[in-house]
């Protein structure tokens, strides 16, 4: 078992890190809070370096690498900002992975070479206004209709609403209840019947876009067919790979907040030294240090998986749901340690504590994980219904 990057890996660490302080990283995460504003400009840089759909297959413009090279990025680049990771995030863990996976041809050969160059882009579109957790409540639903499906409905909290080029919409297909009814559309921005609701205002992650998809009797055809009615575990194991994803978010803003934590009290002084001399900040800094690296151990435990292709169920809810709280006990912790400035908006750990906080909500809850993480300890499933 080797905990050690690679060659190629630690290259691209470094590349990242040189590109960080070359572009400004820090300041331009610090605009992106304050305007609101998306860092688009990047998207034709990452596309240039291959970080655009770099697990993606190569028949199609991909980089082929394994799923752990994608987490890795996304850590360093969330160091900043989860904005600044978020289009190596979306084209490599996101549900461009699924038309990889389970898309026809046709599906791969239109949305994966955008994809990669920068110009097309895919969102999900799972969660409902009354079906989030229970996403087997869905009520969004399309009908058979001659060569195509007609779609109805409405999706909310879709990140990347409203810019994304694609949607994979999962729907209800006919009257069948559950699960088993469930398949996914893909969806195409300006479709007829095809809107979107106001621009969400969050606490944290500032500058993603964020709204609700609404279908009114919207034409899809069924070339577009991406996951069939009761292929709902394809749905779900793809999933995981984005809560990788997730979770790396996770290791990346708690490896910034930790470093500006360390940083700041080895040159904060106080009783005529260093704050980093006082046992209780050294205590505080440690734990943060073991919380953060026993969360990076699970999650590129999770992603190793997803290098061979898809990752266990129970690695990726594991990894997630520790990651998920670490990073909210670690951004706290770091805005402990700098006292009043950790407070102020001159300096970025209240951001990082506001953006640390998004990640245990979105891709499944804590909560929910925990149920999913029970029934593998108790060998059985547990009903919320009852």
């Amino acid at each position: 078992m080797d905990f050690n990057l690679t060659d190629e890996q630690r290259m691209l660490v470094e590349t990242l890190r040189t590109m960080g302080e070359r572009e400004n990283f820090r300041k331009l995460a610090q605009e992106i809070d304050a305007t609101a504003e998306f860092p688009f400009h990047l998207i034709p840089k990452y596309a240039e370096m291959g970080l655009l759909g770099m697990t993606l297959s190569t028949a199609y413009g991909g980089g082929g690498r394994p799923g752990i090279d994608a987490v890795i990025a996304i850590e360093e680049l969330a160091k900043y900002s989860p904005m600044i990771a978020a289009p190596v995030f979306e084209s490599n863990v996101g549900p461009v992975r699924v038309i990889d996976m389970f898309g026809t041809e046709e599906q791969r050969q239109t949305v994966i070479p955008g994809v990669c160059k920068g110009n097309l882009s895919v969102s999900v579109g799972m969660t409902e206004p009354e079906a989030g957790s229970d996403l087997t409540s869905l009520t969004t639903h399309a009908v058979e209709d001659g060569d195509g499906y007609v779609l109805n409905g409405r999706k909310s909290f879709i990140t990347g609403g409203g810019h994304a080029s694609h949607y994979m919409v999962y729907t209800r297909f006919g009257e069948t209840k559950g699960y088993k009814g469930i398949g996914g559309l893909l969806v195409e921005k300006g479709m007829p019947g095809f809107s979107f609701g106001k621009q969400e205002e969050f606490m944290g992650l500032r500058g993603m876009p964020s709204c609700d998809l609404v279908f009114e009797d919207v034409k899809v055809p069924k070339k577009n067919l991406v996951v069939k009615p009761g292929e709902f575990t394809k749905l779900m194991t793809t999933f995981d790979i984005e809560r990788c994803g997730n979770s790396a978010m996770c290791l990346g803003v708690a490896g910034g907040a930790l470093e500006v934590a360390r940083t700041y009290a080895m040159e904060r002084h106080a009783f005529g030294r260093p704050i980093s001399e006082f046992q209780a900040i050294q205590f505080m800094i440690v734990d943060m240090a073991m919380r953060l690296e026993a969360a990076r151990l699970l999650v590129y435990r999770a992603a190793a998986g997803a290098g061979q292709g898809l990752p266990s169920i129970y690695d990726a809810s594991l990894a997630k749901c520790y990651a998920n709280e670490m990073v909210i006990e670690v951004t706290n912790t770091a805005m402990q340690v700098l006292g009043g400035y950790g407070y102020s908006k001159e300096f970025p750990v209240e951001r990082m504590l506001r953006d640390g906080r998004a990640w245990c909500v979105a891709g499944g809850t804590v909560q929910m994980l925990r149920i999913t993480l029970a029934s593998f300890l108790f060998g059985r499933r547990f009903d919320q219904r009852k």
